[in-house]
């Protein structure tokens, strides 16, 4: 009696084990982006990824209008966040000219980086990626 209940413990140890590993593959965290620093990406948008569990845009540009341009890869939040703030799967597409202000990779030998804000250079509208601005309550 005393094995099976050791056998059964064990069974239980490994399910809560494999339960949490899911669990925490399953966390997305922004620790890979320097949210201290602030750049500008000027380029031409080359694909527009618009799926869960994060939007993303392949840009070929330049940082800070120095340097050869290459691409970058800059993530955003969800497409259903995104919709909320204003957003929709055809607000920006490939071939659009763009500056796009990011967070970058903390890895600066990447081009990447976490989208805040992409403004349209033919158009000049602007699209942000904080759902907090949308409680202000100086917001029209």
């Amino acid at each position: 009696m005393r094995h099976i209940h050791k056998a059964l413990g064990a069974a239980a140890a490994l399910l809560g084990l494999f339960g949490g590993i899911h669990s925490g593959a399953a966390h997305h965290s922004a620790a890979m982006y320097d949210d201290t620093r602030m750049i500008a990406i000027t380029g031409t948008i080359k694909e527009v990824r618009w799926v869960n569990p994060h939007a993303s845009v392949l840009i070929y540009g330049a940082a800070n209008n120095q340097g050869e341009p290459t691409e970058w890869l800059l993530e955003t939040t969800s497409p259903g966040r995104l919709t909320r703030l204003g957003w929709t799967r055809s607000s920006f597409k490939a071939g659009d000219r763009v500056v796009v202000e990011i967070h970058p990779l903390r890895d600066t030998d990447q081009h990447g980086g976490s989208i805040q804000k992409i403004t349209s250079v033919d158009t000049g509208k602007s699209y942000g990626t904080n759902l907090r601005e949308l409680d202000s309550p100086d917001r029209e």
